[in-house]
């Protein structure tokens, strides 16, 4: 099915627009790029959903010195994850401050 994410900016308790997101598969000790996209104004990327073509390590990187500013001390947050079943969901939601950031496995 593939993977979704949102990202909630909680400093405002509201949802991160405009920030660049990609998806990565990891191929040996290189990346490959499968997905790319940009947050809506409800903070979710729909161009990753039908990303997922294999098992393997997945690795989705936010642009978030962009959104945050010059002054964001995560300039880049990256969460990798382990894809078992690519037929199934996997939801990464990003809980984002200009400080740090949260994330887990969704529904």
């Amino acid at each position: 099915m593939g993977i979704s994410t949102h990202i909630l900016d909680t400093s405002v308790g509201r949802p991160a627009s405009g920030v660049s997101v990609t998806l990565s598969l990891q191929e040996g000790t290189a990346w490959r790029e499968v997905a790319r996209g940009v947050t809506d104004a409800d903070g979710r990327v729909k161009p990753l959903l039908a990303a997922l073509s294999t098992a393997g390590v997945y690795r989705i990187a936010f642009d978030t010195g962009a959104y945050l500013g010059p002054d964001a001390f995560f300039p880049q947050v990256q969460i990798d994850v382990w894809v078992s079943a690519p037929t199934e969901h996997y939801h990464v939601p990003l809980l984002l401050n200009p400080f740090g950031y949260s994330t887990y496995r969704g529904s």
